[in-house]
């Protein structure tokens, strides 16, 4: 329904019947300001819009907050005698820790291999491997050695008798990249590291809200793992939930028989 002033006069009607004057008025606006050197537009600008933030499956975890990821509870819902039991790791192995953090399971590793053992702990990050080695000297643990890897290769040596990659598929699948895809390439690599019978690990988070794990979407569902994996020449060994909590999996692969590929 349109509205009637007081005087009864169409108020749509009015404003229709004084457009050709407002539109003239604006004209002759635009004009005296061209002409006294101001801006053309008689109407304030809009701020320009802020640029889009960076989405946060696509960032690099920062080092400045490792203390969220190291609880002074993880061992009990991510007990690493265990996992390291199912990936056979022995006194005197030689192993890699892939996305090392800060170095937390790297530790676990390095105690479980003694010193006749190594542990490679591999990070994209300088700053994470800083803090490995800080960390690892305050322990006086002298098996370990970093090493700056890539997106695609973690620069490993070959001989390992097991490499393991631990709350961090996602980020390889995601961080620094306009869009995520499966590390299949970098899996490649880590297949082309192993022994024949040397094992890769993968833990992480299963899918949803529960425990005290990344938001639902920065986790990872274990059936695409398995699948970047075969795509990598890596075929599934084990499969299990980690106890006692039952937040996360583990997946176990070893390569698939035959030659060593070159890298």
């Amino acid at each position: 329904m349109e509205q009637v002033n007081r005087g009864g006069v169409n108020r749509g009607g009015a404003a229709h019947r004084i457009q050709p004057l407002t539109l003239a008025l604006m004209v002759c606006v635009v004009m005296d300001a061209s002409l006294l050197g101001l801006p053309a537009s008689p109407f304030p600008q809009r701020p320009p819009a802020p640029a889009p933030q960076a989405n946060r499956q696509n960032r690099l975890f920062p080092a400045q907050e490792l203390g969220l990821i190291e609880p002074p509870d993880r061992d009990q819902w991510q007990p690493p005698e265990q996992i390291m039991d199912d990936l056979n790791i022995a006194e005197g192995a030689m192993v890699a820790d892939l996305g090392a953090g800060g170095g937390w399971f790297t530790i676990q590793l390095a105690r479980r291999v003694a010193q006749n053992g190594v542990v490679y702990a591999e990070d994209v990050q300088a700053e994470m491997l800083d803090a490995i080695r800080r960390r690892a000297q305050r322990e006086n643990l002298s098996n370990v050695r970093t090493v700056l890897g890539t997106a695609n290769d973690p620069k490993l040596p070959y001989g390992l008798d097991a490499a393991i990659i631990v709350d961090g598929y996602h980020e390889m699948a995601c961080a620094a990249k306009p869009s995520c895809d499966e590390p299949v390439a970098l899996l490649r690599n880590v297949a082309r590291a192993l022994k024949p019978q040397g094992r890769l690990g993968i833990v992480d988070f299963f899918p949803g809200e529960g425990g005290p794990g990344p938001a639902p979407e920065v986790r990872v569902d274990p059936d695409a793992v398995i699948r970047a994996a075969a795509a990598a020449g890596l075929q599934l060994v084990k499969r299990r939930t980690i106890p006692p909590f039952q937040f996360q999996y583990l997946l176990v692969f070893g390569r698939v028989p035959g030659p060593r590929v070159s890298p």
